[in-house]
């Protein structure tokens, strides 16, 4: 599979060819995220394409993408807990200043950060924690990516 579907991630979420997708959700996507230089980090995609901030979408409907938010933050927490000790929380964002579409961002965080980063922001992290292929999506997080569905099953992801 090529990578055109990262041009197009809800539609391609939407057409069943986005393979970042963990689950379903009512509202939206669970995503793994793209770097794993905090393993576990994942993404909320909204499921309406053209939709760039939560004010856009009915309050119903902003209430469920946030219920999702909720949702895949818990179950990431509790697949990071049960996998790695050293887990300290996790960090819940919604930016929108990058890309143009609705997402939430679910960062886990970790003891083993070093003390420089640990209380800030994750986007201060250096530009090869971004880019290096180390930390690059890939088979070698299939463990963290099923550790995580297995809790969004669990707490009754399915829409």
């Amino acid at each position: 599979m090529s990578d055109d579907w990262r041009t197009d991630r809800i539609g391609a979420a939407l057409r069943g060819e986005n393979p970042t997708v963990l689950r379903r959700l009512e509202a939206g996507f669970a995503v793994i995220g793209d770097v794993q230089f905090l393993p576990g980090y994942s993404v909320l995609l909204v499921d309406e394409p053209g939709v760039q901030r939560l004010s856009e979408l009915p309050r119903a409907k902003r209430l469920a993408f946030l219920s999702d938010m909720d949702l895949l933050g818990e179950a990431v927490e509790r697949a990071c807990r049960r996998m790695d000790p050293a887990f300290r929380r996790v960090n819940l964002e919604i930016l929108g200043n990058t890309d143009p579409f609705l997402h939430a961002h679910v960062w886990p965080r970790f003891e083993w950060e070093s003390a420089e980063m640990a209380g800030k922001p994750v986007w201060l992290y250096p530009p090869d924690r971004w880019s290096g292929e180390r930390f690059r999506l890939g088979p070698r997080h299939d463990v963290v990516r099923d550790a995580i569905g297995s809790e969004l099953d669990r707490l009754g992801s399915a829409p």
